[in-house]
């Protein structure tokens, strides 16, 4: 049943970005130091202090804003967001606000099952900004105490501010699943969700019939709208704009927004179009209740008294930098998987496990598809065998026993049917416990290849033993040779299985 109404959805993504330190001093980002040991006057905001911004920092946020072609500006400036919390020190957060290093950008995406069209998700803006510190709360035995620990405070941010693009939960949940494979591709990011890498906050609010009913809203972009805003499709009422925060999964992101979308068309079945002229408000995520729960009212940004920071002079980028890196990146995933669609002949479900298993992978696969001459059976064969053992294993792809070489080995002979697949796995495992090659694991289990004239045979004999068989096959049921392959294997275990059934089926045609 159509929702009778339209679910409008933006993403603020936080990515802490790969650097050894922190964005405007040289203390140590590296997770689980003990409280405040990783802090010094500027991260903590003494007076006199000076920053110095980390250039590495600059370029990480650059080659991800390349990646998700914006624009970049020629000439960025650093800013103050005034604020007073426990867990920052300096009363303010050095950010970017009306002169972002980058804006105007996109990140398509798209669903292998099929449940959403492709979309293109628009990037408002991706700017630095130095992270905040965290707080401590400790509500065991009766307690309630809070702590502050400061080993946070300026560790290098890029946050990425989507348009709002996005129709459903389903589409957010994977434009972050896109997001985090391009930012791991191109190494700027370990995206660890539990130790804070990448933090997401949700804006959601419905775009509703004036006549309340369903159907009467287009799935399509508003294109006036923008993130902290009302604005509508035609004929339609827009519910306040909710911020949804503590969501630490892209399945809770998933979970909130349902719940949202339906708690806001509750609120609103009751109260009308007068919920048109309530505030925005931001809402916290409760997991385990599986509910949102009001905080306060969102900030507009002049309640954070912007202004330029007099210690950070403007950075100046030169187009042959942006050129640089343009040209230094690599494939990205969504090219990839059309290369490997287009290419090898798998299908989109396929090539998206397979990218998402990272690049080494991705390069693993087509060593081994190019040398045995048949994606589609390595693409089966990694995804059901490879990464299996590999999750039980642990380890990555690099260190894994069976190179892509010795595996193609064996596709090939299991496509040149000197091995069934049964026979084959059992080789594999020897190849992979032993480390040695498929020759030397067939020669180690006693397999050897049947001659056709043996094995055409055995089929006569089966044939003449189970005459129902042949006359079942005869009359066009080929299926019942099936009947014979067993008995085939318990007379010669190197009988194999498909060419037992091919010959059956020929064999007892011959006769009719």
């Amino acid at each position: 049943m159509t929702d009778p109404y339209m679910i409008v959805i933006g993403l603020e993504v936080h990515v802490q970005l790969a650097t050894e330190s922190k964005l405007f001093c040289r203390c140590s980002t590296a997770f689980g130091a003990p409280p405040n040991t990783q802090t010094c006057p500027v991260c903590i905001g003494m007076p006199g202090s000076l920053p110095v911004m980390n250039r590495r920092a600059f370029e990480l946020s650059m080659q991800t804003a390349v990646a998700l072609d914006c624009r970049i500006a020629p000439t960025t400036k650093w800013d103050r967001k005034n604020y007073y919390y426990p867990d920052l020190p300096k009363g303010y957060q050095i950010s970017q606000y009306d002169l972002p290093f980058s804006s105007h950008g996109h990140l398509d995406i798209s669903d292998p099952k099929g449940r959403f069209e492709p979309r293109r998700v628009g990037i408002e803006r991706a700017h630095l900004e130095e992270d905040a510190g965290k707080s401590l709360h400790d509500e065991q035995h009766g307690e309630a105490d809070s702590r502050i620990d400061l080993n946070r405070a300026g560790t290098p941010l890029l946050e990425i501010v989507t348009k709002p693009d996005m129709r459903s939960p389903l589409e957010a949940k994977t434009f972050l699943t896109e997001l985090k494979l391009l930012l791991t591709y191109l190494g700027v990011s370990d995206c660890n969700m539990q130790e804070g890498s990448l933090r997401v906050d949700a804006n959601i609010n419905l775009h509703v019939p004036e006549d309340g009913r369903a159907g009467g809203v287009s799935g399509a972009t508003p294109q006036s709208a923008v993130i902290g805003t009302a604005a509508t499709a035609a004929g339609t009422i827009a519910t306040p704009i909710v911020e949804i925060k503590n969501m630490n999964s892209f399945r809770a992101v998933e979970r909130a927004l349902e719940y949202e979308a339906k708690r806001q068309w509750e609120v609103w079945q009751e109260t009308g179009q007068r919920l048109g002229d309530a505030p925005k408000q931001t809402r916290g995520w409760d997991d385990a209740a599986g509910v949102t729960h009001g905080q306060r009212h969102k900030e507009d940004s002049s309640d954070y008294r912007y202004f330029p920071d007099p210690d950070l002079a403007p950075i100046t980028v030169a187009p042959e930098v942006v050129k640089k890196i343009r040209r230094g990146q690599g494939e990205r995933p969504a090219a990839l998987r059309s290369r490997l669609e287009q290419s090898y002949g798998i299908t989109p479900y396929d090539s998206d496990v397979l990218v998402s298993q990272g690049r080494d992978l991705v390069q693993y696969y087509l060593a081994a598809a190019d040398a045995c001459g048949d994606g589609k059976l390595a693409s089966n064969w990694l995804q059901q065998d490879v990464l299996r053992s590999l999750n039980e294993r642990g380890g990555t792809i690099g260190d894994f026993p069976v190179g892509p070489t010795a595996l193609a080995d064996l596709l090939s002979r299991v496509k040149r049917n000197e091995l069934d697949t049964n026979r084959a796995r059992q080789v594999f495992q020897k190849m992979l416990t032993e480390g040695i090659t498929a020759a030397a694991a067939v020669e180690a289990l006693g397999i050897k290849q049947v001659d056709e004239s043996e094995l055409i045979a055995l089929c006569r004999e089966l044939l003449a033993a189970n005459p129902k068989v042949a006359e079942d096959i005869r009359g066009g049921n080929d299926k019942a040779a099936g009947a014979l392959v067993g008995q085939a294997k318990k007379r010669n275990p190197n009988a194999n299985p498909g060419r037992v059934r091919e010959l059956c089926v020929e064999l007892a045609k011959e006769k009719m």
